[in-house]
Parts: C-alpha cells; sequence; structure tokens
C-alpha cells in the first residue's frame, strides 16, 4: 500500500474494535444465557484496558507480525462460570461462537466503510483514503481473528465449541489436551502450517464481501 504512515493510522481503530468487541461478546452472551460473571468483573465494556494482556495483546503480535507478517496474540479471556448458564453444554458453545461471530459482522461492517471511502474519494481524498485504509484493515484482523479462533484447539473458541458437542468421555478427554493447546498453535504458526490453512479461508471470506475485490486488489496485487 501508499501513504504507509496513513495506513499505519488508520489500523488502530479496528485493531482496538477487534479485539475488545470480541471480547465484550462473550461476557455479552454469557450474561444473556445466565452467567453475571463477566458483566460483574467489569468485561463486557469496549474499553480496551478491561480486556488487554500485556503478552498476548502487545509483545506477541509485535514479534510474530515483524517475524512472519501474521499478527498472532490473545486477550485476557473472558470469565464464564458455566454452572450458572441455563444450559451448560449448550450455552458454553454459544458463548464460544459469540466472538468469531461478532468479528465476522464486524469486518461486514468494515466492508461497508471501505465501501464509503471510495464514494468519498472525490469529495475528500484525504478522508476516503482514510476510510478506505481503516475499512481494509478492519476486514483484514477480523476475519483473521475469526478464522484463528475458530481452530478447534482449546483454549481457543473452535476448541470451547468442540468441547461443548463432543459427549462426556471424548469431551474430557479433549480437555486434558488444554495445556499443550498454545504450545501446539505456536508450532503451527512458527512453521507456517497455521497460516497455509488459514489464508484460503480468510481469503474466501473476503470474496464473499461487498468491498472484497478492492481489498484483495490493495493487499494481494
Amino acid at each position: 500500500m501508499q501513504h504507509e504512515p496513513l495506513v499505519w493510522a488508520a489500523m488502530i481503530l479496528p485493531a482496538i474494535l477487534a479485539i475488545t468487541v470480541h471480547e465484550a461478546a462473550h461476557g455479552w452472551v454469557a450474561n444473556r444465557l445466565g452467567d453475571q460473571t463477566a458483566m460483574r468483573l467489569g468485561r463486557v465494556t469496549f474499553n480496551p484496558l478491561r480486556h488487554i494482556d500485556p503478552l498476548g495483546t502487545l509483545l506477541v503480535p509485535a514479534l510474530t507480525y515483524a517475524l512472519g507478517g501474521l499478527l498472532f496474540g490473545w486477550a485476557k479471556p473472558v470469565p464464564v462460570d458455566w454452572r450458572n448458564l441455563h444450559h451448560p453444554r449448550r450455552d458454553v458453545a454459544l458463548v464460544a461462537a459469540a466472538g468469531p461471530g461478532v468479528n465476522l459482522l464486524m469486518a461486514l461492517l468494515w466492508a461497508l466503510i471501505i465501501q464509503a471511502g471510495a464514494l468519498a474519494l472525490p469529495l475528500s481524498h484525504w478522508i476516503g483514503l482514510v476510510l478506505v485504509y481503516s475499512g481494509v484493515f478492519g476486514v483484514l484482523i477480523n476475519l483473521w481473528l475469526m478464522a484463528l479462533n475458530l481452530v478447534p484447539l482449546l483454549p481457543l473458541d473452535g476448541g470451547r465449541i468442540i468441547h461443548a458437542l463432543l459427549p462426556g468421555p471424548l469431551a474430557r478427554a479433549f480437555a486434558r489436551l488444554e495445556p499443550l493447546g498454545l504450545i501446539i498453535l505456536l508450532i503451527l504458526l512458527v512453521t507456517g502450517v497455521l497460516g497455509a490453512f488459514l489464508q484460503p479461508i480468510v481469503h474466501a471470506c473476503i470474496g464473499f464481501l461487498p468491498s472484497g475485490a478492492i481489498v484483495k486488489d490493495l493487499v494481494f496485487s
């Protein structure tokens, strides 16, 4: 992309929203389904300071992007007490799905912002560029977060969903693998397997968005 300083500035808001809304969605859905833990702790909020993990939200993403060009990281998990949920097994899956689901919704909204930016370009070049670049990064980071979190490993959301759907004995066996989850994920990242697996999913999702052609032209051409 051209206008590199503008691009970096345009990344800030989409990055903050992608993380904070993802985490707030977990807490909001949990609250709706009977568990008020996250609500009481102030985690159902768009305030990024309530969700930032210094290691996972700041250091690890900076290192992985600098070393491999792939953003990888995590925020502080939203606490959910499954015992308070109305239908624990079903509701755990719904709470887990809320994060990736809201990332997909935000990707669609950012795609519409790209279109708004394209329409604004003849009227105000800089405003149009800010909207387009913010929208492009918003689409990318939300689709990557969605795809990453749906990887079927605990403690990721995809692992939570699989765990909730498995019958009791298999669920317990699967849960015992959770301490290895992030280690496996980092190995997949370092070896390039994770990026090779997720990239086609992200590209396919971009193709379905209203401004998918603009995203592909600016980022992948």
